[in-house]
């Protein structure tokens, strides 16, 4: 009798509202992610009538193995970290652009190791299969070397930044703020880094495809709080870097320091990254085609995925003025 009634209610759209749960979404150690931690902070979701449930992650891969596993809703994930599940078979959508990694991500190594060519045979450490290790590829592909020309080993990146503090790798490729830690100790210096790799390593709101199917008004609220909580940042810059200076477990003055090596994409930048197809770095359909060759030939990916459903644009371009 029960489940008639709960189907009753359904039916006249008088249960929903009680069923609808927050959308869950996650989030780890990343200057253009923290300031979701300011929306949260500040009832921004609330404001634009969304319940969410921010999930902190301290292991970024710990993160997008969850939203592939259908125990997030959302997650806050580079490019190629989402190209690489799609490829495996995972249905996902990007909604949002929220940076480009422009000189965060970083392969930092000994001061005595002088060029990408002095890597080989080094000990190096990055996040298997995620953003720091595709940059490591990238910057040893652009001198004509490959993983198997070092000794590589997977290691987590909060991880790998204490590791080579130790001293116990010759390098890693950590991002921000745990770059910090890893040039802690005034033994190490930035070999190269994602400033080289112009719109390579994009960070976005990636959600699982059946919820952005059932939930479009919910996934619009919340692409709305992202331009919301830009205005609210520039409206009150040292009240924001206080929230997000703590939620990375830095000074206000470290996080700062991030500024520059974080491009942060408000909705005009955002409508450029979603455009049809161009040779712009930051266009997303250009982008994703070289990310997903890339994977394919370093092992990455099994198969090259079709990335042409990947992108959903229209939450982004319902606020064009």
């Amino acid at each position: 009798m029960r489940r008639i009634v709960v189907a009753a209610l359904l039916w006249m759209g008088l249960a929903a509202p009680a069923l609808a749960a927050p959308l869950k979404i996650g989030y780890s150690a990343w200057p253009g992610w923290f300031p979701w931690k300011v929306a949260e902070a500040k009832g921004l979701f609330e404001k634009n009538g969304v319940e969410v449930q921010m999930v902190w992650f301290e292991g970024y891969a710990d993160s997008i193995t969850a939203l592939v596993a259908g125990k997030l809703d959302a997650n806050c994930q580079t490019l190629n970290d989402t190209i690489a599940p799609v490829a495996a078979g995972a249905k996902l959508k990007v909604v949002l652009t929220n940076d480009n990694s422009a000189g965060n991500d970083q392969i930092i190594v000994k001061k005595a190791i002088a060029s990408i060519k002095d890597l080989k045979g080094k000990k190096l450490g990055a996040e298997l299969g995620t953003v720091d290790h595709y940059l490591l590829l990238l910057g040893l592909q652009k001198e004509g070397l490959t993983q198997k020309d070092i000794q590589f080993t997977p290691i987590e990146t909060g991880a790998a930044a204490a590791a080579f503090a130790a001293g116990r790798l010759d390098g890693v490729g950590v991002f921000a703020p745990f770059t910090t830690k890893a040039l802690s100790t005034g033994r190490g210096k930035v070999l190269f880094s994602s400033k080289e790799f112009p719109g390579a390593i994009s960070d976005h709101l990636v959600l699982r495809d059946e919820v952005v199917k059932a939930r479009p008004a919910d996934i619009q609220k919340v692409v709305k709080t992202w331009f919301d909580t830009l205005d609210y940042i520039q409206k009150h810059p040292e009240e924001s870097l206080q929230i997000m200076a703590k939620q990375a477990g830095t000074s206000v003055a470290d996080y700062k320091s991030y500024d520059s090596g974080t491009r942060i994409f408000g909705l005009e930048q955002n409508l450029a990254t979603f455009a049809p197809e161009t040779k712009d770095p930051v266009n997303l359909r250009y982008q994703s085609k070289i990310i997903a060759d890339f994977l394919v030939k370093a092992g990455l990916a099994k198969t090259k995925p079709d990335t042409a459903a990947l992108f959903e644009d229209k939450f982004v371009r319902a606020l064009k003025p």
